[in-house]
């Protein structure tokens, strides 16, 4: 039986001269990080201090086992399942290969050798610079050559994300030692029809020597069934009466059924591979319509919206996110009714552990081939290595059952017709051959019963701009960067792919990462922290047209953006869940981040909630409210119908209600239903603002921006348990807000951004706070108060 061994022990670094004590996996930040040698780059402007670690060479280096190590095996593998990125591998001196790829395993014939394992990273600034000299200068978004390595983009830093151009084993590497013969690759085939499932597992095994007979033996959900190895291949075909589909979170469970295949020769096991899988069918609708052309995604017959978040690298080393990182980042995304998750385009294929806990979770993930925000050449050495790590990886996740989309690229379609690269590449390749080319034709070989779309934005055709809100997928960033949120509601795009609102990260976040610094929206850490272009300006514009900027003031400016985040988020989202089934989907930009930054993200880069997040909950709930001057949309993604009757008042801030009536609804499972609100019951003028109540959930509609609102000063009461925080409004209190982490850093509050009519009364559950009293909950509460 093949025999695998963890090479984790006794490596080291060289450092001028030194032999540093490294960690593998790792890489060499965090490698100097350990031994003191470098200051934590996420802190201050730290960033700066370590930036000459990318520009350097560095070599890692372990003592392999002698004579008789191959344990009377036929062969022995030195096995890398990931290397970062440009390196040369020797064993006692003798070069076994060279390596230019991430997002790639390799594996070397050592047998019978044995002595000094040396990998020596060249600087991946030197290997991209040599292949742009070689092949010529192509546009990207941002200054740093990430176009030209295949390596994690965002490394060389985004616009929420630091420059740490990193070098290191950042995945296992062992040995593996066997004989007769291996399993080379597998790729299951699964399908369902009714309640049969198929799993046909597509096998190649290498061969160490001569042409013994080999059998496969393959076990799913109680069945067995054999098959002979012609040459290097064979196939083993199962059919499983009785099984239970796999659905997306929110629409059914999540079976999964374990596969074992085992290589034999004349009754001896040779390897055994094991995977989990689910029976469940996935189509993209693409469709023509009277509104243009759709983009549906459709899991076992049923249509869904997709309630989605993008995903970026959790960490600038990712080599340090463990399993229970990314359980507890996807539990939090479950938690927030996400059900489709986007790995995007500008960071890794991530490790199996992600997409094991997505298929636990159901939920569904969109992966991005790792191409972003650049023209890519499509020359050599470049285009061997595209091919080779597209093969690799379809093949490596195609046995997740939470895999529902492959997407060609992030925004290069796009860029290329709106960022003046047309022009100024002037003929050159710049990677529209593997959208439209190279990948859709591996997937179709290797991965054909997943959908496969050639870029997010894509309009499906060059007939159309790629980013054309009626057809297929759309970017709106135009909101953001230059208009108000409530432009969010001029239009109804088929799927929103991204779409976001920046905030600082939690204020004990930002005290961590700007230590000794008092922060201030331009002090320098924050500025440092900040990294989108005009990235304070466009905060501040976005707080000018609804508050009263609040000057000198960062407290209440950290509330502020917090608040409007949520807002910008919710302006969308609502708009467009209401106009289910012609838009089929948003995926909020984005999740999460890496380091400690003012960004989009929901959980910031320690790991604690943005009110954004909990606002997420509310928004991607099964059952919603939404309203609009004339209307109230009764959103229901549930199975069954939601009948009943809604509350409508229209209130003033003084908390008179001024009118009032009820009216009915029904919506059936799946669908929108739509309510006119009577005439009289729009508000009028700032003073007024519209609530509707159903079954629990609210609504909530002032047509004035909030700087004209004369909202009355709020008065509440606070008290205290050692778990919760209770407040009783005695007034209108707006966007109530508990700050828990300023109660405690290790303090997190249940709820994030609520509204009270006068006398009415909220209980913010708080866990991790060690001296609870009403005064300390009372500083850490914040709301809208008067702008004069």
């Amino acid at each position: 039986m093949l025999d695998a061994t963890p090479l984790v022990e006794g490596w080291i670094l060289r450092h001028e001269g030194d032999a540093l004590p490294a960690e593998v996996p790792g890489c060499v930040h965090t490698d100097l990080l350990a031994a003191g040698l470098i200051p934590d780059p996420f802190l201050g402007r730290n960033e700066t201090e370590v930036a000459w670690v990318g520009r350097r060479e560095w070599t890692y280096e372990v003592e392999l086992p002698g004579v008789g190590a191959d344990g009377g095996h036929d062969r022995t593998d030195l096995v890398f399942d990931g290397l970062d990125t440009a390196a040369e591998i020797r064993l006692d001196g003798r070069v076994l290969g060279s390596v230019r790829n991430m997002h790639r395993s390799y594996r070397f014939d050592i047998t019978g050798l044995s002595g000094l394992l040396s990998v020596r990273f060249a600087s991946a600034y030197a290997e991209a610079e040599a292949v742009r000299e070689r092949l010529g200068h192509r546009p990207n978004a941002y200054l740093e050559p990430f176009q030209y390595i295949r390596k994690m983009a965002c490394s060389f830093g985004w616009d929420w994300g630091p420059t740490l151009v990193t070098a290191g084993i950042w995945r296992p590497v062992r040995l593996e030692r066997w004989s007769t013969a291996r399993i080379a690759r597998v790729r299951p085939l699964v399908s369902v029809d009714g309640t049969t499932g198929h799993a046909e597992l597509l096998v190649d095994v290498e061969r160490a020597a001569g042409e013994a007979g080999l059998r496969l033996e393959a076990r799913v959900g109680g069945v067995t069934a054999v098959a002979e190895v012609e040459g290097t291949s064979g196939a083993v075909r199962l059919e499983v009466p009785g099984v239970e589909l796999w659905w997306p979170r929110g629409y059914g469970e999540q079976p999964l059924y374990e596969v074992e295949l085992a290589l034999y020769a004349e009754g001896d096991a040779l390897d055994v591979w094991r995977r989990r899988i689910g029976f469940r069918t996935v189509g993209l609708d693409q469709g023509a319509d009277e509104h243009g052309t759709g983009f549906t995604l459709v899991v076992n017959g049923e249509r869904l919206f997709a309630r989605g978040v993008n995903w970026i690298p959790d960490d600038v080393f990712p080599s340090r996110i463990t399993p229970e990182r990314y359980r507890a980042r996807l539990v939090r995304a479950a938690g927030a009714g996400v059900d489709l998750v986007r790995i995007w385009g500008g960071g890794i294929y991530e490790s199996e552990d992600f997409y094991d806990v997505c298929d636990e979770l159901g939920l569904l993930v969109w992966q991005d081939f790792p191409f972003a925000c650049a023209a890519y050449p499509e020359e050599q050495p470049l285009r061997g290595e595209v091919e080779a790590e597209a093969r690799e990886n379809v093949v490596r996740l195609m046995p997740h059952p939470s895999l529902v989309l492959w997407n060609g690229n992030n925004e290069n379609l796009w860029g290329f017709r709106d960022w003046g690269w047309e022009e100024r590449l002037a003929g050159e390749s710049w990677g529209e051959g593997y959208y439209l080319g190279v990948l859709p034709r591996v997937v179709a070989e290797l991965d054909p019963a997943r959908p496969y779309t050639a870029g997010s934005p894509w309009s499906g055709s060059w007939e159309r701009h790629p980013n054309d809100p009626a057809h297929g997928t759309h970017h709106s960033w135009e909101v953001w960067n230059r208009e108000d949120y409530a432009r969010y509601r001029v239009n109804v795009p088929r799927f929103v792919a991204e779409f976001g609102w920046q905030a600082p990260p939690a204020y004990a976040t930002l005290r961590r990462a700007l230590p000794g610094e008092e922060p201030a929206p331009d002090s320098p850490g924050m500025l440092h922290h900040q990294k989108a272009e005009d990235g304070n300006g466009k905060l501040e514009r976005g707080l000018a047209r609804h508050f009263a900027l609040p000057e000198g003031d960062f407290d209440r400016w950290h509330y502020l953006t917090q608040v409007n985040q949520a807002r910008a988020v919710a302006a969308g989202i609502e708009h467009w869940r209401s106009h289910w089934p012609v838009c089929a989907g948003t995926i909020v930009w984005q999740l999460n981040d890496c380091w400690p930054v003012t960004s989009w993200a929901a959980i910031d880069g320690d790991g604690r909630e943005k009110p954004l997040y909990h606002e997420l909950r509310r928004l991607y709930a099964d059952r919603l409210l939404t309203l609009s001057p004339r209307v109230l949309a009764v959103v229901n993604q549930a199975a069954g119908p939601w009948t009943g009757s809604a509350r409508l008042r229209r209130m003033s801030v003084d908390g008179a209600v001024i009118g009032e009536a009820r009216v009915g609804f029904a919506a059936a499972g799946r669908t929108v239903a739509r309510v006119g609100v009577p005439e009289e019951l729009e508000p009028g003028g700032p003073k007024e603002f519209l609530v509707a109540d159903a079954d629990g959930l609210r609504a909530l509609l002032f047509p004035s921006p909030d700087r004209e609102i004369p909202y009355p000063r709020p008065e509440f009461d606070v008290g205290v348990t050692p778990d919760s925080v209770t407040v009783t409004a005695r007034t209108l209190v707006r966007d109530l807000l508990l700050q828990a982490d300023r109660l405690d850093p290790e303090a997190r509050a249940d709820r994030g951004l609520v509204t009270l009519l006068p006398g009415e009364q909220v209980t913010i559950g708080v866990s991790g706070w060690k001296t609870p009293g009403a005064e300390a909950a009372r500083s850490a509460l914040y709301c809208l108060e008067p702008s004069r």
